[in-house]
C-alpha cells in the first residue's frame, strides 16, 4: 500500500533546485572533444567488417 504524505516546503525547495540544475546541465552543448570522439567511433564502426555470431 502506497503511503501518501504532504511534501514539506524544504523538500519542495530541494526538488525545485535539483530540477533547475538538471535543466541547466541538459541545455549545455556537447564538448568538441566528445563530438570528435563520436565521429572517430562512427568511422571505425563503418570501416570495420561486421562480425556475426550465427
Amino acid at each position: 500500500m502506497k503511503q501518501d504524505r504532504k511534501i514539506s516546503s524544504l523538500e519542495q525547495e530541494i526538488e525545485a533546485n535539483l530540477k533547475r540544475v538538471y535543466d541547466d546541465v541538459a541545455k549545455q552543448e556537447v564538448p568538441d572533444r566528445f563530438t570528435q570522439l563520436l565521429k572517430q567511433l562512427r568511422k571505425a564502426d563503418t570501416s570495420s567488417p561486421e562480425t556475426s555470431n550465427d
